[in-house]
């Protein structure tokens, strides 16, 4: 544990280096804070929104949207980076464990990801007068849970993907496609027929309803399964396919 402590660091200052991936886990969850926030407002309409206000909605939604923005984006990137400069040669070199490594991205991933869900919820809260989470315990556990499932899945984009560029580009790709349809942009009731399926099977559509769950008390269904399970394959591609150069 002392290892994976110095090593977690050692990512995070690495990470903080990047301008770029900072610049996505902490500016663009914002930035579409404001825009949505300015068209919709916090008015509650029972045919949208799962009949909350529409921020009151959309805040919880964006905080699993944050994770989504350092899974898919700032992770890969960052992996496949260290790769293409040598970084994870260097780790294997000196016999660093594989599960070392991940873990460090794991852990920088949930440290970056909280400032910028704390950030979020400092200035939503008093700009949109958002309504109070109704049980903080189960929201902690479910950005726990999202943050890990994309976490999971960013180490495994990393692991596979050969360059630092295609890692942003699909990142951003993927990213953008789940903001859209997987209940963080448009409204889930508007999105009928091949949009509305896919936004179903979206990580992201689970990861904002298990969030609803513990700041609106609104019922997720299977999502808690779902996202445990995602987590899991995930997890397991990334250790069977990760490479050190």
């Amino acid at each position: 544990m002392k290892l994976l402590a110095k090593m977690s660091w050692l990512e995070l200052k690495l990470f903080l280096r990047e301008p770029l991936t900072v610049l996505f886990a902490l500016a663009l969850p914002l930035l579409v804070l404001f825009v949505m926030g300015g068209v919709f407002g916090n008015d509650v309409d029972a045919a949208y929104y799962r009949g909350v206000g529409s921020m009151d909605y959309y805040v919880p939604a964006y905080i699993a949207l944050v994770t989504a923005s350092v899974g898919l984006i700032s992770l890969p990137v960052h992996i496949a980076g260290n790769r293409d400069r040598g970084v994870l040669k260097r780790y294997h070199a000196s016999s660093m464990p594989t599960w070392v490594v991940i873990g460090s991205s794991v852990v920088t991933t949930f440290v970056i990801a909280s400032i910028s869900g704390l950030l979020l919820v400092a200035v939503a809260m008093p700009v949109h007068r958002v309504v109070s989470p109704d049980r903080l315990g189960l929201v902690l556990i479910g950005f726990a849970a999202a943050a890990l499932m994309f976490a999971s899945l960013g180490v495994l984009l990393g692991a596979v993907l050969p360059t630092a560029r295609a890692a942003q580009a699909l990142g951003v790709l993927l990213w953008f496609v789940m903001l859209i349809l997987g209940g963080a942009g448009p409204p889930p009731e508007v999105l009928t027929g091949a949009m509305g399926a896919i936004g179903d099977v979206t990580p992201l559509r689970h990861a904002v309803r298990i969030m609803h769950d513990g700041w609106l008390s609104l019922d997720a269904g299977l999502s808690w399964l779902l996202v445990a399970g995602l987590f899991c394959v995930f997890a397991s591609a990334a250790l069977r396919f990760f490479r050190w150069e």
